[in-house]
């Protein structure tokens, strides 16, 4: 467990410096709300990283051993392209801060592969699974109080290359923890497939990937599109039709040129009764809180025009804090409800909670007054003016956070009992894969539709969508109830 929280901080910590922390960077720089929008895409190797996963599961580092080794080397990789970013000024280099972006978000992608195996595989009785995620959940969270809230914090004081250059430190100093301190996983040999025909099939992959970026592109062009076109509804058509016909293509290339491991993974986790539902309820259960937070530090400062700080305070260090509640209260509940109530009860208290952010964009800051938090220093931290917390948006941030940590727990409950312990690292890749569709690509369609709507709609629009994600666990009620049924008597799979 000790193991587990460490990964999941170090699994945390990267995910806001390419999310809500770059987002407050982004705005404070003086980037448009649709163009930071766009800028969400940076994250899209969270939903591709299913893709190079099998050869994580197919080769093993030096010294380290197959999970600990590729994590330490992620960490080390992170730790180098933090500090390059650092350097880099979004406003006057956008293009090659959105390619140190993605560089940070596929190492990121990376580590969390192998931590999500690792976790996965360390944890053989599904017993335990519920109070795995709940400790992994935590160390997570307090890793985005750090990047997300804190970060904000010492921007006010420092500066933004500042803070990642810190951040960059911190990662340094996990891999050294990594390497030294977690415990080794016996007899959890690399799988047994051709070493060529997996490197081949990954090349394949890639080109795939770029066949179908490309066929997609000149496609839309011969419909007469215009790539150059500044309307942010054709920019979006362009974004999506890439991605969209971007993703089989390297699938089938993957499929021809013998990629072994990905497809023997993939083709064990569809041989399960209702794989294809399943991907569906994970894309659609958090949808309704992805589109919520996906652009919630731009709409506090720019929107609402709260301060770095007191986004920092509110919505990350507090917000973040509540989330951690959530998630050791949702892992406690656990015990009682089992996974399919857990699912359906913190499902419906994320869908209400979105209702929060309608009432506060409705009424804006100030309708339930404020309180002021005084000048402090903690040495790691220090808010050096005074700051005006607004009751609602407290309110909001912890309703919002407390069932978000809560739908968390159960969600990855979910994902752990989906995986087959012989290709864990491609498995859970793939099902986090698909929970982080919604995060990634809901974020350039939330940046249209908050400029072209409006705050008040666009939160109401969110509360909507995540109806379906509710209705989808009741609908695969028999089947979650499966997954934590007793397992029967019979030979391990290693």
């Amino acid at each position: 467990m000790a193991a587990i929280l460490l990964l999941g901080f170090a699994s945390g910590l990267p995910l806001a410096l390419t999310g809500q922390a770059m987002q407050a960077w982004l705005t404070v720089d003086g980037v448009d709300i649709v163009t930071i929008g766009f800028l969400g895409l940076v994250g899209l190797p969270y939903t591709f990283k299913f893709l190079w996963a099998p050869l994580m599961d197919r080769f093993e580092p030096p010294w380290l051993g197959r999970r600990r080794g590729w994590v330490a080397l992620s960490q080390l990789g992170l730790a180098a392209t933090l500090f390059f970013m650092a350097g880099v000024a979004p406003a006057a280099q956008p293009a090659l801060f959105a390619a140190a972006a993605v560089l940070v978000a596929f190492l990121s992608a990376s580590q969390d592969v192998v931590v999500d195996a690792y976790r996965t595989d360390l944890l053989a009785d599904k017993s335990e699974h519920g109070l795995g995620a709940s400790v992994h959940v935590f160390g997570y969270r307090l890793a985005m109080i750090v990047s997300g809230g804190i970060a904000l914090i010492w921007a006010d004081q420092w500066d933004w290359p500042t803070v990642y250059r810190t951040m960059a430190a911190i990662m340094l100093g996990l891999a050294l923890v990594t390497a030294l301190a977690t415990p080794r996983i016996a007899g959890n040999a690399p799988l047994k497939t051709d070493a060529g025909n997996d490197l081949r099939g990954f090349l394949a992959m890639l080109l795939g990937v770029l066949a179908g970026y490309w066929i997609a592109r000149l496609a839309l062009q011969g419909l007469g599109f215009d790539i150059d076109d500044r309307n942010r509804w054709v920019q979006l058509l362009f974004v999506v039709t890439e991605i969209a016909v971007a993703l089989p293509m390297a699938w089938w290339a993957a499929k021809k040129a013998r990629f072994e491991t990905l497809n023997a993974s993939l083709t064990s986790y569809f041989a399960q009764s209702g794989a294809g539902a399943f991907l569906l309820l994970i894309i659609l259960y958090k949808l309704g809180d992805a589109f919520a937070g996906s652009l919630t530090t731009p709409f506090l400062i720019k929107g609402m025009a709260f301060t770095q700080a007191e986004v920092g305070i509110a919505n990350k260090l507090i917000g973040l804090w509540l989330t951690i509640l959530g998630g050791i209260l949702g892992g406690l509940l656990m015990l009682r409800l089992k996974l399919y109530r857990a699912l359906l009860l913190f499902g419906v208290l994320q869908l209400v909670s979105n209702l929060g952010f309608y009432v506060l964009a409705s009424l804006g800051r100030g309708a339930w007054g404020s309180v002021m938090v005084q000048p402090f220093d903690w040495g790691f931290m220090a808010l050096t003016e005074p700051a005006a917390l607004d009751w609602l948006l407290m309110t909001v941030i912890a309703g919002e956070n407390i069932t978000g940590g809560m739908g968390t727990v159960a969600f990855v409950g979910l994902l752990m009992g989906l995986c087959n312990s012989r290709f864990t690292a491609t498995h859970y890749a793939l099902l986090s894969a698909f929970a982080a569709v919604g995060r990634i690509y809901v974020s350039p369609l939330s940046g249209v539709l908050s400029a072209s709507l409006g705050w008040p709609v666009f939160f109401l629009f969110s509360i909507l969508i995540a109806v379906p994600g509710v209705v989808m666990v009741w609908w695969m009620r028999a089947a979650i109830r499966a997954l934590t049924a007793p397992a029967t008597s019979g030979p391990a799979d290693d």
